[in-house]
């Protein structure tokens, strides 16, 4: 009974995943603004937020932090001792930690920012998906990147489910089988 109930739940809390989290498709916000305040931050050396551009040259990176009216733009400096720098990917979800330096600001740790999934909702490995589509398992296999890049190419039986369009359409481009299973894939942290 359980498992049936869980079974219900899963699209949903999937769908309100990656409303919440992942996938998003990029925008081009290249406006710089002063750091948000303290308060909006747990750790006032730490940023989250989506990276806006990356330059090895002048060895800067540009993350948005905050939501809507009181998000901002903020450009830090990078050197060699910069960990994670690969992480700074236009575009992706990223934790930058920094230190002070004179007037600027300096990161010294870059990570991805992992999506945190739901209660009752579950991560897979490729190698277990790989093995569900060659065994011809009962599923929806939804790509949630742009329709671009699901047109480029994507995973055999999988139809294209943007995430613009699940925010639109919410449940309507689900399964009507509340028990059918669903799985999410996109080309990036989530």
């Amino acid at each position: 009974m359980k498992m049936k109930a869980l079974t219900k739940f899963l699209p949903f809390a999937l769908m309100l995943a990656f409303l919440a989290t992942g996938c998003m498709q990029q925008t081009d916000s290249t406006a710089t603004a002063p750091a948000p305040k303290a308060a909006e931050q747990a750790d006032p050396n730490v940023y989250k937020g989506k990276i806006e551009g990356k330059s090895n040259k002048a060895k800067t990176v540009s993350i948005t932090v905050g939501k809507g009216a009181t998000a901002k733009t903020v450009m830090l400096r990078f050197d060699d001792d910069t960990r994670g720098t690969e992480y700074a990917k236009k575009g992706e979800a990223a934790i930058i930690k920094f230190e002070q330096r004179g007037e600027e600001k300096f990161a010294t740790v870059i990570e991805p920012k992992l999506a945190k999934l739901p209660e009752g909702v579950s991560e897979i490995e490729a190698e277990e998906l790989y093995k569900m589509v060659s065994d011809h398992v009962p599923m929806l296999l939804a790509d949630a990147r742009p329709e671009l890049r699901y047109n480029q190419g994507h995973l055999p039986s999988a139809v294209s489910i943007p995430v613009p369009l699940l925010k639109e359409k919410k449940a309507k481009v689900l399964p009507k089988d509340k028990d059918k299973l669903i799985v999410f894939y996109c080309g990036g942290y989530t």
